[in-house]
């Protein structure tokens, strides 16, 4: 039980390299909204399906109790990756694939930092290098390519996107451990449910009155939005899952290995090719990998 954390890592991170690809090729036809709420939609009555099969599962004596921490955490969460998506979207328009999603990936150190200072997570010093390696790879492969400038506006939506997605897993993890003494599984389904309806509700919401234009364009691929749908619910389970049970910072930075299957996504499914610091950068986040999940 101990290492299943590094399981739902590794899934997770596989399903949201897909999940990022099917978004670049949404994002041709429908504008960063749409795409974002393409994460959701779908994934609402799955999470409902998988929440459901979990309370039935499982034989639980007492009453699930959500605190108003819980539903802060739950809110804030919520938005933050709202907007981290947005941000995401927004990078794929301006460098190409591979790059936008390493950028985005400054979150595993950024959730370390702010982990340790403001939510008391503590991280041994293997940890602490396993983080700063796997920035350093992080950076070798966001740095552009052959010879291509990596422009101001690339870099500050990058790191933005990144601090985003890094508030919303370690607010995840807060809301999660508000849920205790459930089983970490347990915690990760509701934590996991509750995050996407409001989620969609607000996108939804928003959508419906200001730009319903964007849904009818959705509805027109409505293929591809269900695949993105599937593969965030997936990428979500699993991260959700991770962090139920282990450090954001941990799994997160083993969750660079995701840049190993964007590479290759982007090579083989984008025809975009890869040079001498992405293979440099690989080395480095297996390194990474290695150091998180011994520390």
């Amino acid at each position: 039980m101990m290492m299943s954390w590094v399981v739902f890592t590794i899934f997770a991170a596989a399903m949201q390299a897909w999940r990022n690809a099917f978004q670049k090729q949404l994002s041709s036809t429908v504008d960063v909204y749409g795409v974002t709420l393409a994460r959701f939609i779908f994934a609402l009555p799955l999470s409902a399906l998988y929440l459901w099969g979990m309370y039935h599962q499982q034989d639980h004596n007492i009453g699930i109790h959500f605190t108003a921490h819980y539903w802060i955490y739950i809110l804030i969460a919520a938005l933050s990756q709202i907007l981290a998506t947005v941000l995401m979207v927004m990078l794929f328009k301006q460098k190409n694939y591979a790059i936008g999603v390493g950028l985005a990936k400054s979150e595993a150190i950024l959730a370390a930092v702010i982990g340790v200072s403001l939510f008391s997570d503590y991280l041994t010093i293997w940890g602490w290098i396993g983080v700063a390696i796997g920035g350093l790879a992080v950076f070798l492969m966001s740095s552009g390519k052959q010879g291509t400038s990596l422009s101001l506006s690339t870099l500050l939506i990058g790191l933005a996107s990144g601090l985003c997605f890094a508030i919303t897993s370690l607010l995840v993890r807060e809301a999660s451990l508000e849920l205790l003494p459930f089983d970490a599984l347990y915690r990760a389904a509701w934590v996991l449910f509750c995050v996407i309806a409001i989620q969609c509700v607000v996108l939804l919401g928003y959508l419906g009155v200001f730009k319903p234009h964007t849904l009818y364009a959705m509805w027109q691929r409505v293929g591809l939005t269900l695949k993105v749908s599937l593969c965030s619910f997936s990428a979500s389970l699993g991260w959700f899952s991770a962090m139920s049970m282990q450090s954001v910072a941990l799994v997160k930075t083993l969750g660079q290995i995701e840049i190993l299957f964007s590479l290759m996504i982007s090579a083989y499914f984008f025809k975009e090719k890869l040079v001498k610091t992405d293979h440099i950068g690989l080395t480095l986040l297996v390194i990474a990998a290695i150091m998180v999940m011994w520390a």
